[in-house]
């Protein structure tokens, strides 16, 4: 299996940078809420749907790709509404 590049990963980690900055900019003085939770969410998702397309709908490779339990990948692909 081929690792992700430094240079990726910085990618998506400059990505989510540049949403959560946005995101605050436009709060305009509101208060920020459960940011974690909202950040996971949103980022899981995509991942999941990539992953997936990717490893051609067999969970058991997605996991392996994700570095998770296929029951866990499971779970999620569930609370996400992908299965």
């Amino acid at each position: 299996m081929t690792r992700t590049s430094p240079a990726s990963r910085s990618e998506i980690a400059e990505c989510v940078r540049r949403a959560l900055d946005r995101y605050f900019k436009d709060l305009d003085g509101e208060s920020p809420c459960a940011i974690y939770e909202m950040v996971l969410r949103n980022v899981e998702r995509p991942m999941l749907e990539v992953v997936m397309r990717e490893a051609d709908g067999n969970q058991t490779v997605a996991a392996d790709m994700l570095g998770i339990n296929r029951n866990t990948l499971r779970r999620k692909l569930v609370e996400h509404k992908l299965l």
